[in-house]
């Protein structure tokens, strides 16, 4: 008998990536020694979140085509620099009044700036592209190739030490690129190992979702409540503004800008290997990764509906447009 395990998965928005979380989370909360119990491959399973992660990059990198047409880099370009730009701002302006720590009481208990780039700085490509295989073209789809250049920690140190706080070492700012750097080489050289290596990406994704899950404790997502839902409708509304007004001004229809309003959800992971590259940001890492996997849910269930929205809005526009006048009757 065939059970549709996969196919149920993919009915919830992010589901590849938010089951295994939810799962993990579960385990971490009601069974957080069954790591150290089983050991061996099985609590490697449960803990080895990094060593999957940087598995996953090389693979993502792959993904990336230097030789994309200028269109693709265009596009791409825009929503990237557009998104970048705007978490810098935000940064800076937050940075000012926030610095490392987190906020440690109030509603706005546990927001850091940590927390606000992280869910800005990168996008969720599977749903861009399918959002975009459906409402835009396939070179629209083909933009996210440079939008993968957000994947990681790196933008997201970069973006803290612009925004004038605790700057990392240069090791570990390279140290965060060299394995979607070496993806991309690999892709470069052999469109072989591109297909073999890219293809791999999203087999990984349940994995390092589960082990993530597992660092996670549900009452903390609990905690997050409101401010996690905040979180994600800031991305979606503020950030989804942003790219949406750059996607009209390069001669978008403003869809591709509104696909990319999301947090993806490997950015769950990026305080926690933020934290590990500098101390100083260690006590916002655990709330960060609470408010960051909110915004990841917010916005995949959130985008899909403000991208159907307006694409049925234009597709209504241009029926409208296309209609004749019939002249009144004299």
């Amino acid at each position: 008998m065939s059970v549709p395990i996969k196919a149920t998965m993919e009915k919830v928005p992010g589901g590849m990536m938010l089951i295994p979380l939810l799962i993990g989370a579960l385990l971490g909360t009601f069974a957080p020694d069954s790591a150290k119990f089983f050991g061996s491959f099985t609590g490697a399973l449960f803990t080895g979140g990094t060593t999957i992660l940087a598995v996953f990059y090389v693979c993502m990198g792959a993904s990336i085509d230097i030789k994309a047409t200028p269109y693709i880099l265009k596009k791409g370009g825009v929503l990237f620099g557009s998104k970048i730009l705007f978490a810098i701002i935000i940064g800076v302006v937050a940075g000012r009044f926030l610095g490392e720590l987190p906020i440690s009481g109030g509603l706005l208990t546990g927001l850091s700036v940590l927390a606000i780039l992280a869910a800005l700085n990168d996008t969720n490509g599977g749903m861009y592209m399918a959002l975009m295989g459906q409402y835009g073209k396939p070179k629209d789809v083909a933009a996210y190739s440079v939008m993968t250049l957000e994947s990681g920690p790196f933008l997201t140190m970069v973006t803290l030490g612009v925004a004038g706080l605790s700057a990392f070492p240069w090791q570990a700012l390279v140290g965060a690129i060299i394995p979607l750097l070496l993806g991309a080489i690999l892709g470069a050289l052999d469109p072989a190992m591109r297909k073999f290596l890219s293809s791999a990406a999203p087999v990984l994704i349940p994995f390092f979702a589960l082990a993530l899950g597992f660092g996670l404790n549900l009452g903390q997502v609990l905690n997050a409540g409101l401010l996690g839902v905040a979180l994600g409708l800031f991305v979606l509304i503020g950030g989804g503004a942003v790219l949406f007004f750059a996607d009209k001004l390069t001669g978008g229809s403003g869809i591709a800008g509104l696909a990319a309003a999301t947090t993806a959800g490997n950015a769950a992971t990026v305080p926690m290997l933020v934290a590990a590259a500098n101390p100083a940001y260690v006590p916002a890492a655990g709330p960060a990764t609470v408010l960051v996997a909110a915004s990841v849910v917010v916005t995949a269930i959130g985008c899909p509906l403000v991208v159907a929205w307006y694409a049925k809005r234009l597709k209504n526009k241009e029926a409208a447009a296309a209609t004749p006048e019939v002249p009144a009757a004299v």
